[in-house]
């Protein structure tokens, strides 16, 4: 069985750091560590504080 999971993650980051950068490490170490097939980025929305 496969299911789809929609995540939503806020990180802190500088700058200087691309969040799509960030974004695309995060689905890495998803597909290395877990029982993940695949993991991908599908949008950035910054947030506004």
């Amino acid at each position: 069985m496969r299911t789809n999971l929609f995540i939503k993650v806020i990180v802190e980051h500088d700058k200087k750091e691309a969040p799509e950068k960030l974004g695309t490490e995060l689905c890495r170490l998803l597909e290395k560590n877990y029982i993940v097939r695949k993991a991908e980025l599908s949008s950035v929305a910054p947030v506004e504080d």
